[in-house]
């Protein structure tokens, strides 16, 4: 048996997270790293760049000849701020993981890259998504002796690969995605290969790229999104394809694909939301796709007003394409302060209740006596956009109109997307009458789900064969929800 001795760090960073922020979050981003000098330092500026997928807790794995682990609450800049923690993580291979835990689950031992000991050596691994059969298998795995030592359903792989009666990693690893159900993008190492992985509809992001640093070797990368590549000086390769999964060894890279076709169903909101603007995703670009947006919202739902105001920064693309295709001014009739970090301490409850007004300012000047379209992404609970509109009232504009770059927001996400359950959602509970009166706009508009296809450069939607995952706008679920149906608690 190849045994791996493990060395153990852990940050204690703490946080502060505002669980009430009234806005969708993407739980988890991954880097993977095969073969370079600075495989820690790469993988954490990797991390650097998708700190936008998760802000609660992140780590790395590196393996050079012994496995090296440094995991930690807080941000990529504060759990890797000091240079002997990098120091500490020696080797050419790794991943790393940053994550966005739901209520209660901010614990060390919920922080990604997971690490097992196994027959073969020692495994890490790294997931983006959510298994909607895990509470089910878990339960299975732990009347079978498995002991778990954390609440992330991520860790339900680590065990499928350990009870596998296959004989080598690749065979186990591919016979634990069998068993699973749920959207996923994986990264995971062992002592000879990096291994990454889709689920077979590709509802989360993964991508290849390559560093040209060693003549002698390939280097590769692989990640959640093209915005960690200019960061690691990596250039673009390809997309990971919706079920395939990718080894990469001292052999070079190859690719299996162990899933039976299956139609493609990306996850939509990606493009409206959570995906950095400057990522190239699926070929397309999500800056234009949110300015395409931005425009279809406009001819959809026009309003005559003297500018149009993004909700930044969320909303700054889809507004210059509403300007745009409105011809209305775009101005930045609100400032976002970029200081508020998620370990903001609020000391009393008059700052607390001053909510949104700590993240944002209105600019009077702008402002004052105008017919103002505010341009924002989505809506959740309405919290936000209410304070927002009343702001820019304050502020003296005229009227205020709301216009969403997003159909309404009716369901959960049950594939990696901390969301609230549905009888929270605003739109869930209210027509749109009902919402424009609580948030207080003088209209509300939202694009419509074929208008937000054909911004996406197709006709409309395929009722019959979606293009994408949009079930928080349709409630048409892709993957089986098993756990959901069953009425299975999931502890994330």
């Amino acid at each position: 048996m190849n045994k791996s001795n493990e060395s153990i760090s852990y940050s204690t960073i703490h946080t502060s997270p505002d669980h009430e922020d009234d806005k969708f979050h993407e739980e988890c981003g991954v880097v993977g790293v095969w073969t370079t000098q600075d495989a820690a330092s790469l993988t954490a500026l990797g991390l650097h760049a998708l700190q936008h997928r998760g802000q609660e807790a992140t780590g790395i794995v590196t393996y050079d000849g012994n496995f090296h682990i440094h995991r930690g609450l807080g941000l990529v800049g504060e759990v890797f701020a000091d240079p002997q923690v990098i120091a500490k993580l020696p080797g050419g291979i790794a991943i790393g993981h940053n994550r966005y835990a739901t209520t209660g689950a901010t614990q060390l031992r919920n922080v990604q890259p997971l690490y097992g000991d196994f027959e073969f050596g020692g495994f890490a691994v790294a997931h983006n998504g959510n298994l909607t059969n895990a509470q089910l298998l878990r339960q299975s795995l732990v009347r079978r002796g498995c002991l778990f030592q954390s609440s992330t359903d991520s860790e339900v792989f680590i065990h499928l690969i350990a009870i596998s009666l296959y004989s080598n990693v690749i065979d186990r690893f591919i016979d634990a995605l069998k068993q699973v159900q749920g959207a996923y993008s994986l990264v995971a190492l062992s002592k000879d290969m990096l291994i990454a992985a889709r689920d077979p509809l590709g509802v989360r992001p993964l991508i290849l790229g390559k560093l040209n640093q060693n003549k002698e070797k390939e280097c590769w990368v692989v990640a959640s999104e093209t915005c960690a590549l200019s960061s690691m000086g990596a250039e673009f390769v390809r997309d990971i394809e919706p079920g395939e999964v990718i080894i990469i060894n001292d052999e070079g890279i190859r690719s299996i694909k162990p899933f039976h076709n299956i139609s493609h169903r990306f996850c939509i909101f990606e493009y409206v939301y959570f995906a950095r603007p400057d990522s190239i995703i699926e070929n397309k670009s999500v800056y234009i796709a949110r300015q395409k947006i931005g425009a279809e919202l406009a001819l959809e739902n026009p309003v005559e007003a003297d500018i149009v105001v993004p909700v930044p920064d969320s909303g700054v693309p889809a507004a210059l394409g509403y300007a745009k295709a409105s011809n209305i001014p775009f101005e930045l009739g609100i400032i976002r302060s970029h200081y508020i970090g998620r370990t903001f301490i609020e000391p009393t409850d008059q700052i607390r209740n001053l909510g949104v007004k700590l993240k944002h300012s209105t600019n009077g000047s702008i402002l004052k006596d105008k017919r103002v379209i505010l341009i924002d992404d989505s809506i959740v609970r309405g919290t936000t956009s209410k304070k927002i509109v009343e702001m820019v009232r304050a502020a003296g504009a005229a009227e205020v109109h709301l216009r969403i770059a997003s159909p309404p927001t009716r369901f959960s996400c049950y594939y990696g997307i901390d969301t609230p359950s549905k009888e929270k959602l605003l739109a869930h509970t209210h027509d749109i009458d009902e919402m424009c009166k609580l948030i207080g706009a003088d209209s509300l508009g939202f694009i419509s789900c074929n208008g937000l296809y054909k911004a996406l450069e197709e006709k409309e939607r395929n009722n019959e064969k979606p293009q994408y995952c949009d079930a928080c706008f349709t409630g048409d679920y892709p993957i089986q929800l098993t756990d959901h149906d069953m009425n299975l608690t999931q502890n994330k």
